[in-house]
């Protein structure tokens, strides 16, 4: 393989310029194009978005919407020169800021756009992507893992730059040799082949107007993204014939949901009778917070706290406020496949 072609430096580009050049190339000329953080979202394995969403984004069908996670994401890029500064203090390599655009040798779809160069001390050349996550996440990292979505991106970054290790730097604190580690993606050919396969073939349906579906994407993603895909549903449509090959997906949705009716009775019957039974006991408790039964064989430990919240009166605040409370109203709406057996 030979060297990537540069298209254009994005130093000092607008935002939507440098969208456009993501999109299309700096001279309108590549037909659709896929970055790397599209590689995971082509896999279904992205966090946030779906293939089907990705297609229809690529197809000028749906505009791509920014607006999910924005502050962490605006956090994230903030944060990128504090990592990859740390990154060079503890590893010794040299680093530097990459504002080129890249497209790969053979495949004029695949464009990169790094986020910092590495060279080690011997002179080897690599690449470094700089992440952030929340500290709650960062088991994801533990005992020398990946998030599969953050390895797939590099691998398509070094077979674009035909580069042959990348490390991966993520913080999630302010003490660098605690809360941050640094991972190393060594070039694999026969990965990097299967990951173009599966890309090729999602720049083909782009071609032939074959959208994807939601196989192998999370359920929960699905959903919200056929949501935001479809937006509401339209009364008096005519009513949708589903085929054999539906019926045992639909039978089970059936029976699933009336085993859900039947759990929320009986959580109600045991909530009911627990507030029947917790009378005695209040009355025993008083003012106080903690009590305890202690028998030969356990402890029987009570608690009974006083817990404070503070919400909005909304009835307060529509009748004092009318104006107001008009517009602090928001408007969501949600749709849930019900099923119901009915007999012929």
């Amino acid at each position: 393989m030979s060297a990537p072609k540069l298209l254009c430096i994005t130093k000092g580009m607008s935002r939507e310029r440098w969208l456009e050049c993501r999109e299309h190339g700096p001279d309108d000329d590549i037909e659709y194009a896929l970055g790397g953080s599209d590689v995971s979202v082509v896999f279904g394995e992205n966090p946030w978005t779906t293939p089907l969403e990705l297609y229809r984004q690529k197809k000028s069908l749906m505009e791509r919407d920014d607006s999910s996670n924005a502050n962490q994401k605006e956090m994230g890029l903030l944060m990128e020169p504090i990592v990859a500064h740390w990154y060079g203090k503890l590893t010794g390599n040299a680093v530097t800021e990459d504002y080129g655009l890249y497209q790969h040798a053979d495949r004029p779809y695949a464009l990169a756009n790094l986020d910092y160069r590495v060279r080690e001390p011997d002179g080897a050349k690599g690449i470094l992507e700089c992440k952030t996550t929340s500290w709650h996440k960062a088991d994801d990292w533990a005992d020398g893992a990946i998030p599969h979505h953050y390895e797939l991106q590099v691998r398509f970054y070094m077979a674009v730059m035909d580069l042959d290790f990348a490390d991966i730097a993520c913080m999630w604190g302010t003490n660098p040799e605690n809360d941050m580690v640094i991972r190393r993606v060594h070039r694999d050919r026969d990965i990097e082949a299967m990951i173009f396969e599966r890309l090729d073939e999602f720049i083909e349906r782009l071609r032939t107007g074959t959208p994807p579906d939601m196989s192998g994407v999370d359920p929960k993603l699905a959903m919200e993204a056929l949501a935001r895909v479809y937006g509401a549903s339209q009364p008096g449509l005519i009513t949708i014939e589903f085929g054999k090959k539906h019926e045992k997906a639909l039978r089970r949705i059936a029976t699933l949901q009336e085993e859900k009716i039947d759990l929320d009775r009986r959580v109600r019957e045991s909530e009911k009778e627990v507030t029947a039974l917790s009378v005695k006991i209040a009355e025993a408790m008083g003012t106080h917070e903690h009590g305890m039964l202690e028998t030969a064989a356990d402890k029987l430990v009570v608690d009974f706290v006083t817990k404070f919240t503070r919400r909005v009166d909304s009835d307060l605040l529509k009748k004092t406020h009318p104006h107001t409370y008009d517009a602090v109203l928001k408007t969501t709406g949600s749709r849930k496949v019900k099923v119901a057996v009915q007999a012929v």
